[in-house]
């Protein structure tokens, strides 16, 4: 009787890091080297270089000479993804409305709560890292793999895009605000009032966007 094979190391290290991308965990201005990498899981350089270069051919990562970083996208692709994202995200948080449990609603209460404070704190890391909460717990519930997969691999993508709009005053006050509402629509079972509550969401991150990073004429032209 043999034993059933390990998995390789390539690729928990691939799903480790895939899974802290997807939770926000890395941000913007972390650089992921092989060697320190290598040196967290005490193993060599060959599968940690494998699982992150297996991450930048998916998108999740960007190769650079001093290491691995988030990608760091251009005006026009950052507007692609909200196009992408107005087009998605609405209809799968629509079907996961009545996919949410107890315990998926409890962490968007809580989330929601801690974005509040920081109306009054100002503290933008814990916003973002509320936002990230609010989006992955619907986000899983979407009942239709494909797409939430979808959704799930442009999501690192974002993330500096986020920091950027969430430090935006106007856009601050919107977003908690339509958070707030998300949450009762989500509380209600209402996937219509989600459905455009989370459109308005988006909208709201791609005006704070374009307000703080306006298209040149050269741009528009392109």
């Amino acid at each position: 009787m043999t034993d059933t094979p390990k998995r390789h190391m390539k690729d928990q290290i691939y799903d480790i890091f895939l899974g802290r991308i997807q939770r926000g965990e890395i941000g913007p201005d972390v650089r992921l080297v092989d060697t320190a990498v290598a040196a967290e899981f005490n193993v060599s350089r060959m599968p940690v270089r494998d699982a992150l270069m297996r991450l930048t051919h998916e998108g999740y990562l960007d190769s650079t000479t001093r290491g691995f970083t988030l990608p760091n996208l251009d005006t026009r692709q950052i507007r692609e993804i909200f196009e992408l994202r107005r087009l998605l995200e609405p209809r799968a948080a629509a079907l996961a409305t009545a996919r949410l449990t107890e315990n998926d609603l409890t962490r968007l209460r809580d989330a929601v709560a801690r974005a509040e404070q920081t109306l009054e704190t100002g503290e933008i890391e814990t916003l973002f890292a509320a936002s990230e909460d609010i989006r992955r717990t619907w986000i899983m519930a979407v009942p239709n793999k494909e797409l939430r997969d979808t959704i799930l691999r442009y999501m690192a993508q974002i993330q500096a895009v986020r920091m950027a709009t969430l430090r935006d005053a106007e856009a601050h006050r919107t977003l908690v605000d339509l958070q707030r509402r998300l949450l009762q629509a989500l509380e209600a079972r209402d996937a219509a009032a989600v459905e455009l509550l989370l459109l308005r969401y988006v909208l709201a991150g791609e005006d704070s966007f374009l307000r703080l990073h306006p298209p040149s004429a050269d741009s528009d032209a392109s």
